[in-house]
């Protein structure tokens, strides 16, 4: 089932947004309102809920969540929309709509939708509570007071979604963390919870380093010791505190939701309009100089560090080496047609049919070799930290002048920096800058374009 596998349920979100807007504009039609253009009235509602939702993070709700905060967030958004929907009188000069009918239907979809957001907030405890579904599965590690009340929340109250596995006692003489990191990978393990106060700063350390090398995701019991960490988050399971280590922006389903669909948009855009007529000039120039398919298709590690076909305009002469040796200056395998759409990026292409097929994004860490992947994450620390998000075709570090052939360990040092800075500070703000500086850098030429 779907949702029993999906770690995010990242579909929820969505269709609730869709359930919402459509209670918006159907009662805004058959109210009496008297708007005298619709169209304007309609996109003006649509924008202005989309809007406020992406900044009061309306559809922000969390498995352990309490009434109280879905009233607050609710109290919020419709604050500001009735703000919002009244200035469109003044705003578009509507003299003739009916004040009396905008209380009314303000009063509907107040309560229509108020309704919406409990229901969705039960049925998907029920759903982990009965179900089973929408799982995460759980270690403990420490023995104490908290870390048996936390033990005590996740067997209680199962519908947060939350499964114990198994609990780590450091201070019996046989603790071993290697053991504990063995049984995380071997059980597929999604988070771990460590009290701080049973652990050494180097053991703290050591499961901060294993989280993010493994893709798992790391919280602590607080207590009176230092956390070495960028970003602390404070979150409450019933009433016990628990500290995130990091919090990911685009692990919140409504910039997920707000990327991909920009996603979809942005590579349908350059699919009908560029793709469709420059692709069949380039597979004759392709095939005129060199014997071979048109694309180029490599397995790529993306999301979550798993394998995709990336798709790229074959640039290069075909040959047996292209999975193991990156491309150099002056690279004798690159023709010359390759040598040109290199230099331009057209052989990125393609690879907006990744986009919209869903294993890329526009915007991320780039999409390494599997070969790079395996060495990258052996020697580089943290270097797993990329495939919290999707790839993208272009990214942080690519505008800032890391691209192309990693010649020094310090070149992946830098970029993979950037890319972690990428996957914890990331906004829609962000991608649009990032997208027209690589326009700009694709113009201008770049010096690692080879």
């Amino acid at each position: 089932m779907l949702f029993k596998q999906h770690r995010f349920s990242g579909y929820i979100t969505p269709i609730f947004l869709v359930i919402d807007l459509l209670v918006i504009n159907l009662f805004a039609y058959y109210m009496p309102i008297n708007f005298q253009t619709p169209i304007l009235f309609h996109s003006y509602l649509s924008l202005s809920w989309i809007l406020l939702s992406y900044k009061n993070e309306f559809y922000k709700i969390y498995r352990y969540s309490k009434v109280v905060y879905i009233l607050r967030k609710l109290f919020n958004q419709f604050v500001f929309f009735g703000l919002l929907l009244y200035a469109f009188i003044g705003f578009f000069k509507q003299p003739n709509m009916s004040r009396l009918a905008m209380a009314q239907y303000f009063g509907l979809i107040l309560v229509s939708i108020g309704v919406i957001k409990f229901l969705n907030y039960l049925l998907l405890m029920k759903y982990r509570k009965s179900v089973k579904g929408n799982i995460r599965r759980v270690v403990v590690i420490g023995k104490n007071k908290k870390t048996d009340q936390l033990i005590e929340v996740f067997q209680e109250r199962t519908e947060f979604g939350f499964q114990f596995v198994n609990q780590f006692d450091p201070k019996r003489d046989n603790f071993d963390p290697t053991t504990c990191y063995r049984f995380i990978v071997d059980n597929k393990i999604d988070e771990v919870y460590c009290s701080v106060s049973e652990l050494g700063n180097e053991e703290l350390t050591g499961f901060i380093n294993f989280a993010d090398n493994n893709l798992k995701t790391l919280k602590f019991l607080p207590d009176n010791k230092n956390i070495f960490s960028k970003k602390l988050k404070f979150e409450y399971y019933d009433y016990l505190p628990i500290l995130s280590l990091r919090d990911i922006p685009l692990h919140t389903t409504i910039n997920a939701f707000l990327k991909r669909t920009f996603d979809i948009v942005f590579s349908l855009i350059v699919i009908f309009g560029l793709l469709i007529w420059i692709g069949p000039i380039l597979a004759i120039l392709i095939r005129l100089e060199s014997k071979g398919p048109v694309f180029f298709i490599q397995k790529r590690t993306g999301f979550d560090n798993k394998e995709f076909q990336c798709f790229k305009f074959r640039s290069m002469g075909v040959n047996n080496s292209s999975d193991a040796i990156q491309a150099g200056k002056n690279d004798m395998r690159v023709t010359k047609i390759g040598k040109f759409i290199r230099r331009t990026s057209i052989d990125e292409l393609p690879q907006f049919y990744n986009v919209f097929f869903g294993n890329m994004s526009i915007v991320g860490p780039r999409p390494h070799m599997l070969k790079h992947t395996n060495e990258y994450a052996n020697t580089i620390d943290k270097y797993m930290l990329r495939h919290f998000v999707k790839p993208g075709i272009t990214g942080l570090a690519q505008v800032r002048g890391y691209r192309g052939e990693i010649e020094k360990k310090s070149d992946i040092q830098n970029r993979i920096r950037f890319d972690i800075f990428y996957v914890e500070n990331w906004s829609f703000i962000m991608d649009i800058k990032i997208i027209i500086q690589t326009i700009i850098n694709a113009i201008r030429g770049e010096e690692k374009a080879y």
